[in-house]
């Protein structure tokens, strides 16, 4: 049985106010540093939302920042469902469709390959592991289907444990953004891989073609006025939707009155995303929302305690097996489709790294395709929460035929 990291008391940064000048200043940091010519190759591997990420559990096991805080409630209860509408109304849904079958068809088969391992790997190690595990790794399955956002939002509807959730957040970076290196050292042997498999590379010309210039077209300068309504859409649109989830019937062990609250946040968000709503999204509302993403990815990783995962180090085992059982289903499918090894790379990292890390990578593998990335990572979040929730319901399944009601927890 996991323990919950219990630093706060002893913390050197307590209170909330502190909490948050301190958060953004070190956000600042990281993304200044990342600005300097010098450190430029590190950021180019380890882009900044890794040590976003890292960083701060590193403060949490060294005692500077507590691994409990009332801003970190405020951030998944308010800053998320805010985030989460902004990202959503601004979706493309036509640019997506440009992306072709081929492109929609890897980036799927990536979330295929997240939704069967996570199931497969947990019920290899489950009778090793404490019952409730399914619930922290089915927040992993969130963040790997789409990003953090997702991950935060299963974490809370499933209510799980601090204690174990704090080890997983170690095993997000370490496999996750681990696989991604290795998909960039891969980067090499491109055309080699596309040469044996036969692959059609015409599909890069015509994304390149098509899509290259897809941010460009839809940024200006941010105003005042439009400021104001992206906040106002952002924070009262979220609040609404998560004060409806809290009037729906909750349906154990997954449907929460929070899953509620964020699966009316993707309809609404993508019902205003086909209606002049997503003139805001032209004025800086991903941009806002990607902001407020970083500060809570900041507080999430603040919630892990390095040393908890040596009390956890099957959950290392169990994510390498789940990304191992992804990369076959991405591998199947580039064979069977003629696709290039470009979209097998951004078809995984659209999935396990959003689309925050997924642009980096497509940007190696072919530069000028980055806004690619951009999409793969948007379907990715996109569909995240309804198929990590589905992978969360499969993994509480196999909990429960070792563990039967105790996989469940304690009542509330």
């Amino acid at each position: 049985m996991l323990i919950a990291a219990t630093s706060d008391s002893s913390a050197l940064i307590q209170d909330t106010p502190h909490l948050l000048v301190f958060f953004a200043g070190f956000i600042g940091l990281v993304f200044l540093a990342s600005n300097q010519p010098v450190l430029k190759p590190l950021f180019k591997f380890i882009p900044p939302i890794v040590w976003i990420y890292l960083l701060p559990a590193v403060g949490t096991s060294l005692d500077i920042t507590p691994a409990m805080s009332p801003l970190y409630t405020w951030c998944s209860n308010i800053l998320l469902p805010a985030a989460l509408i902004l990202l959503t109304l601004s979706t493309d849904v036509k640019s997506i469709a440009r992306l072709g079958p081929l492109a929609l068809v890897m980036i799927l088969s990536g979330t295929l390959g997240i939704v069967i391992g996570g199931p497969v790997a947990l019920a290899i190690f489950q009778s090793q592991l404490d019952p409730e595990t399914w619930k922290a790794l089915g927040a992993l399955a969130g963040s790997w289907i789409g990003g953090g956002s997702n991950m935060i939002a299963i974490k809370e509807g499933v209510n799980c444990p601090p204690g174990l959730f704090s080890p997983v957040i170690v095993v997000d970076s370490v496999v996750g953004y681990g696989w991604m290196a290795i998909l960039i050292a891969l980067s090499r042997y491109q055309d080699r891989v596309d040469k044996f498999n036969g692959a059609n590379r015409e599909v890069i010309t015509d994304l390149n073609q098509r899509l290259s210039a897809y941010r460009a077209k839809n940024s200006r300068p941010l105003t005042l006025s439009f400021f104001a309504m992206i906040l106002g859409v952002g924070f009262v649109g979220g609040w609404f939707c998560m004060w409806l989830g809290q009037l729906l019937p909750e349906i154990e062990p997954i449907m929460t009155h929070f899953t509620w609250g964020i699966l009316l946040i993707l309809i609404v968000g993508l019902t205003l995303s086909v209606t002049p709503a997503r003139r805001l999204e032209a004025e800086g509302a991903s941009a806002i929302a990607y902001g407020g993403l970083y500060f809570l990815v900041a507080t999430m990783g603040a919630t892990g305690d390095l040393r908890e995962v040596v009390k956890a180090p099957l959950l290392i085992a169990v994510g390498v097996v789940w990304i191992m059982i992804q990369v076959v289903f991405l591998a199947v499918a580039m064979r069977l489709s003629k696709a290039p090894m470009f979209l097998f790379a951004t078809g995984s990292m659209g999935n396990i790294g959003g689309v925050i890390s997924t642009p980096v990578v497509a940007g190696i593998y072919q530069r000028g395709l980055a806004p690619v990335g951009v999409l793969m990572g948007v379907v990715g979040n996109l569909v995240g929460t309804p198929a990590g929730l589905f992978c969360t319901y499969l993994m509480s399944k196999v909990a429960m035929a070792y563990f039967g009601a105790a996989a469940l927890g304690p009542p509330p």
